[in-house]
């Protein structure tokens, strides 16, 4: 890895985060995949890939009082991520294991978690070239374990009624779907994310539904993430900005 870091914040300063100056670099997604967890203090949350732990540290920072665990397949991410944790003073709620999905740690147990979440690779490995960076090429495109693997994974860490929140790129909804129906997610809620309200579709999708409980899919109206002069659309300002949640309720348009 490349040893150049920077040092940037999220929420609005609120979370300090060292990251690598060439390579993953965190976006929008890990914070929005935060603000839709919906745990309460004392709970254990799992993250399923957490990078340098932007959204275990946002998710901690609005949430007082979670247990959050991160799973990061690379030991240079998790060195990160740890830094990260004791820079930001979540240590006694936030910790990083260093593994792999398909050969899970003995530390993390079966029906273990209230709530997993994910921000699973967004290209499948046959979809072209992967990235020339090691550490993009393992963020963007699935290495060995597909977006079946990452979902029936989580589904198998949570316990009966808990929540899987995952974010990904739209296109790829219908797959995405039917990995949450394949390992027992039910009352699953589709909230898709449009860059501008300018007719164009969706570019991603938040998804999330719970370990056992059959119900019907819900679509949300879901949320326009910049207006007209490139700023962020209010809802998405008090999400990135001041750690509010994502609002999972039906609104109207």
């Amino acid at each position: 890895m490349n040893d150049a870091v920077t040092e940037d914040t999220l929420l609005g300063g609120r979370v300090r985060i060292r990251q690598p100056t060439d390579g993953y670099r965190v976006a929008t997604d890990p914070v929005l995949l935060a603000a839709s967890v919906p745990a309460g203090p004392g709970e254990r949350v799992l993250e399923i890939g957490a990078g340098t732990g932007a959204a275990a540290l946002c998710l901690a920072r609005r949430i007082e009082g979670c247990v959050v665990t991160g799973l990061e397949r690379g030991p240079d991410l998790a060195a990160l991520c740890r830094h990260n944790i004791e820079a930001n003073g979540l240590g006694r709620t936030v910790d990083v294991i260093v593994g792999d999905l398909r050969a899970p740690p003995a530390r993390l147990g079966p029906s273990s978690f209230d709530h997993a979440m994910a921000n699973p690779p967004w290209n499948s490995g046959g979809s072209g070239p992967p990235p020339r960076n090691r550490q993009r090429a393992r963020a963007h495109v699935e290495q060995g374990a597909d977006l079946m693997h990452w979902v029936r994974f989580a589904a198998t860490m949570l316990r009966r009624g808990g929540t899987l929140t995952t974010i990904l790129t739209a296109e790829r909804l219908d797959e995405h779907l039917a990995a949450y129906t394949a390992s027992g997610i039910g009352e699953t809620v589709v909230v898709p994310l449009w860059s501008k309200n300018d007719g164009r579709p969706a570019h991603r999708v938040i998804l999330r539904g719970r370990k056992d409980i059959r119900a019907p899919v819900s679509l949300l109206p879901g949320f326009v993430l910049h207006v007209s002069d490139g700023g962020y659309s209010p809802e998405i300002e008090r999400i990135l900005r001041n750690g509010a949640a994502l609002d999972f309720t039906w609104r109207r348009r």
